[in-house]
């Protein structure tokens, strides 16, 4: 350049012809080097520009209870469609009938299950209302027998009091016939001895001999009466174990008739409860051939065209969408950053759809973002490797746009610590995470 300089300014300029001049600037002076200095001036003012931190991520909308989310309608039984009362993209209130199932198992055809049950039940409460009745009667007999064993054994003590009484009374008069023979005796002896002495005469001996004989007639009788007595006393005594046997063989039979009786009351109870059990299945089973929705919202697909087509035990029918729901965003974060986040932390949204303007760093100049708070952060990763953290709306900024749908899909700036934009830029050079920072309000400590 200082050459051609030279070169020019020792020729005449105006001699060379206007296209030369126009070409190579020959006039004008170089303001490279001033435009250097005032780009490098431009990135060291901008270097110390605040910038906000922030952590990026991909989410999309949810809810934040589990109800409001899309659920299947699942049928709770085995059975063939009959009948759709619903379409897809219908709304449907809660209670509304999806579609009806006919029966398709053997033991359950019958029209007339549930009626033919409680005629079970009812035959079995009269049986055993009768085994309850028979096992009173046993009651009764029981304590009628009871009553007729006292009365009897009553009566046979008191021939037993009457019969040692008499016993008393024979052994009396046969102490009083054993004297009068003993005076008989001697009194005989005495006249025999008389009469051989020729003292007294032959009658008189032989009165005296027949007065013997009766003492000793009344003696012997009375022995005898005493030993009847006494025999009649054993008898009332081996009647009186045999009553008293007797009456307990019938009372133990009565009691194990009422023992039975009380079993079958107890079987046929047994029997009954199962009997209801069974009856309120059916009847329950019947309701459950109508098929209907477990919350108001919106069908968005069925499972199953058609009619006839045989539906399992606990198969999906139809999927609903709440129309009521509580939307939060789910978003998915590194562990590298999850030691940075807490709930109640801001969040700038985007949402597919919604036209904005962003600038990650400057939230405050972004347009058309909106605002959410962390409000749940999972203690442990996904099989991605990443922490679940969902997002609600922030009810201080305005709320979010009216038209989301659930699985709508997101862009998130979780917001951390405001920095110069120069350190920003060295940090993201050298791959170096966020810096850890706490706000004021928050009680955390710092750490780094």
């Amino acid at each position: 350049m200082k050459y051609l300089d030279t070169v020019f300014e020792e020729e005449d300029l105006s001699k060379k012809p206007k296209s030369f001049r126009d070409i190579y600037f020959i006039n004008r002076k170089s303001k490279v080097k001033y435009w250097s200095y005032g780009l490098l001036g431009l990135m060291v003012l901008g270097a110390f520009l605040p910038w906000t931190q922030n952590i990026k991520s991909r989410g999309k909308v949810t809810t934040l209870r589990q109800e409001q989310r899309q659920q299947g309608v699942y049928s709770a039984i085995t059975g063939k469609v009959i009948q759709w009362y619903i379409k897809e993209g219908d709304m449907v209130n809660k209670g509304d009938t999806i579609a009806r199932l006919q029966e398709v198992k053997v033991e359950y055809l019958d029209p007339n299950l549930v009626e033919r049950t409680r005629q079970q039940i009812t035959a079995k409460e009269m049986a055993n209302l009768n085994y309850q009745n028979k096992a009173n009667t046993a009651d009764a007999q029981t304590n009628a027998t009871v009553e007729a064993q006292r009365l009897k054994i009553a009566q046979i003590q008191n021939k037993i009091s009457q019969t040692r009484a008499k016993i008393q009374a024979d052994s009396m008069d046969m102490l009083a016939a054993r004297n009068d023979f003993a005076i008989a005796n001697e009194q005989l002896k005495r006249q025999k001895q008389l009469y051989d002495q020729g003292l007294v005469s032959l009658t008189q001996y032989e009165q005296r001999n027949q007065a013997y004989q009766n003492s000793l007639a009344k003696r012997t009788g009375s022995e005898i009466k005493f030993m009847n007595s006494k025999q009649d006393l054993i008898n009332l005594s081996l009647e009186l174990n045999t009553v008293n046997q007797e009456y307990i063989e019938k009372i133990s039979k009565i009691r194990g008739e009422r023992f039975q009786a009380l079993s079958q009351v107890a079987s046929g109870e047994a029997d009954i409860a199962k009997l209801e059990n069974q009856y309120n299945s059916y009847k329950l089973r019947n309701e459950l051939y109508y098929v209907i929705a477990p919350q108001s919202g919106q069908i968005t697909r069925a499972n199953k065209a058609g009619i006839g087509e045989i539906v399992k035990e606990g198969e999906e029918l139809a999927q609903i969408v709440p129309d009521q729901s509580a939307m939060a965003i789910e978003i998915f974060v590194k562990p590298l950053d999850i030691t940075l986040l807490h709930t109640g932390r801001k969040v700038n949204v985007i949402f597919d759809g919604f036209p904005a303007i962003v600038f990650s760093g400057w939230p405050t100049q972004s347009y058309g973002t909106f605002r959410g708070v962390i409000t749940a952060i999972s203690n442990n990763v996904d099989p991605s490797g990443n922490f679940r953290v969902l997002v609600k709306p922030d009810p201080t900024e305005r709320p979010w746009p009216e038209g989301l749908r659930l699985g709508t899909a997101t862009d998130t700036f979780i917001l951390l610590r405001d920095v110069p934009l120069g350190y920003e830029i060295w940090r993201n050079i050298n791959g170096f995470p966020p810096e850890y920072y706490v706000e004021p309000n928050s009680d955390k400590s710092a750490k780094k």
